[in-house]
Order: structure tokens, then C-alpha cells, then sequence
């Protein structure tokens, strides 16, 4: 996994060694610093300098669009980087196996490194489509009150700039983290459609794509912007309700492997348990006339 830097931070370091009364070293400074900034980082960026140098473009592009769906949680070059130390150090241990168990076939004993080189190359690539999945879901969630909310200020006289800056103060979720990126991009100077079209392609979600889709029409054809917004928050809760009703028709089939092996044995050994128990001690003692 990718390290992320961590409080505390460099000037609350130096902060505290102003406090000495000694002049302080910068070997001091730096063994200040956690086992992870010191030793594991240095080594995640130089892994991620000489991969970067023979990464395609294209590839970097396709890692770079992933990041963003993931909410950016890592650098491109520290990922790339970490995913590189996984391979190595699951490689190791996969190595290291070898001495301890002994008796292992020659497959097993090049599967082991090559599946651990493997597993840890992949892992972060996991973990990142997970962070990619929970993120959506989150957005997917958030997006009906969101546009609840958009639509009463954009109806009380607020500009759609100004409604989506209040809608990004409001609650502390993906989806207002969006809208604040846009909101950002707007005062740096950016179009509009543009900064919309890409907080679209960063969520890749469909329905805030339909949603971004229908305020830059409703902006290219000069249409009421809050009713295209009432039209939109009517439609995004009716596929809530929609999604709502599809998990609850799946939940029957869901709980059927539970029934089967967990609930079903359970009862049977409740209700079957004693008669068998009476069967057995009869067999033992002679008592069944068919034995």
C-alpha cells in the first residue's frame, strides 16, 4: 500500500526543537522523522524514478485516470512505487519459504516466489479498485440530497456557482469534494462545461454524467437551470427508490446460503439430535430388535 505523510508535520517538528535550549543537528531533525518517512518512502521514490522512466505514456495516463476515480488518495510515482516494493518484498517472502520448508517440490518451489512477485504487484491495484468502488457508491448516495439542496438555492435566487459552493460546505463526502474541485477550477478561470465534463470522467458515474449532461445543455440552450435541476433531483430519487427495491428483491437470494448451511444444520441437529442419540444408545445396549 502507499504511504501517506502524517502528522506530525515538519513545522510542528521544528516547532518543538525551538523549544531546546541546544542548537539542534539535522541528523536530529531527520531521525525526528517516522521509520516510514526516513526509510520506506526514500526507497518507494527512487523504485517509482527508474519505473516512471520506462513507463509508455499511455499507461501512465490509464494509472493516472484510475487515481482519480479513486479520489487522488496516492501520487502517480509513489503508487507506482509501492507497487514495485510489494512485488519485491512478497517475492522475498516467498524466498524465504523456500528455506523453511525444505521438502517442497521444484514447482512449488518456483510457484512460491512467482506467485508472492505476483500477488504483491497486484494487491495495490486491488486496493485502488476497491477505494474506486466505495467512492462511487458514496457519490451514487450523496447525489439525490445534493441536488435536493441545489435546486432549493438555485430557486431562492442563487447563482449555479454560488448553489454548488453552499452545497460543498454542507456536508464533507465525495460529492462535495467534487463539486468543491470544480469550484476551484471556476475561479482559476476555467469554463464551466469543461470543469463539469471532467468532474464527470473523474467520477465515472452515470448519474452525475446525466446530471452534468443536462445542466450544459440546459446552459447551451438558455434554459431554466432550476427547473432542469427540479427534473433532474425527481429522477434521481426515483432510481434510489429503484436501486432500494432491486437489493431488496436480491436479499431473499442472498440469505439462502446462510438458511442452507448455517440456520438449516442448526435446526436439524435441535430436532433430529435427541432421537438419534436415543437411537445410538439402544444400538449399544442391544435393544434394536434389527440388530
Amino acid at each position: 500500500m502507499a504511504f501517506k505523510r502524517s502528522a506530525p508535520s515538519i513545522e510542528d517538528r521544528l516547532a518543538d526543537f525551538a523549544t531546546l535550549d541546544r542548537a539542534v543537528t539535522l541528523e536530529e531533525i531527520e531521525l525526528s522523522l517516522p521509520f516510514a518517512e526516513r526509510v520506506i518512502l526514500p526507497i518507494i521514490d527512487r523504485l517509482a524514478e527508474i519505473a516512471m522512466q520506462f513507463s509508455p505514456a499511455k499507461s501512465r495516463e490509464k494509472l493516472q485516470h484510475k487515481l482519480d476515480l479513486a479520489g487522488n488518495p496516492y501520487e502517480m510515482s509513489r503508487f507506482v512505487g509501492t507497487r514495485i516494493l510489494m512485488a519485491i518484498l512478497m517475492g522475498g517472502a516467498g524466498f524465504a519459504l523456500l528455506f523453511l520448508a525444505q521438502n517442497l517440490s521444484f514447482i512449488l518451489r518456483i510457484a512460491l516466489p512467482a506467485v508472492g512477485t505476483v500477488l504483491g504487484y497486484f494487491l495495490p491495484v486491488l486496493a485502488l479498485g476497491g477505494k474506486i468502488s466505495k467512492r462511487q457508491k458514496e457519490i451514487i448516495k450523496a447525489l439525490p440530497d445534493a441536488l435536493d439542496l441545489l435546486t432549493i438555492c438555485v430557486e431562492a435566487g442563487l447563482g449555479f456557482d454560488a448553489a454548488m459552493a453552499k452545497v460543498a460546505e454542507k456536508w464533507d463526502n465525495e460529492l462535495c469534494l467534487a463539486f468543491n474541485r470544480v469550484i476551484q477550477e471556476l475561479q482559476l478561470g476555467k469554463l464551466r462545461r469543461e470543469a463539469l465534463r471532467e468532474m464527470a470522467d473523474r467520477t465515472d458515474v452515470p448519474d452525475v454524467q446525466t446530471f452534468v449532461a443536462a445542466i450544459i445543455q440546459a446552459d447551451q440552450l438558455g434554459v431554466s437551470i432550476a427547473r432542469v435541476l427540479r427534473i433532474q433531483s425527481e429522477q434521481m430519487r426515483m432510481r434510489r427508490r429503484q436501486r432500494a427495491e432491486e437489493l431488496a428483491s436480491q436479499a431473499g437470494i442472498k440469505m439462502l446460503p446462510a438458511i442452507a448451511f448455517l440456520i438449516f444444520p442448526a435446526i436439524f441437529i435441535i430436532l433430529l439430535g435427541p432421537a438419534v442419540i436415543q437411537v445410538i444408545v439402544m444400538v449399544e445396549a442391544g435393544q434394536l430388535g434389527m440388530f
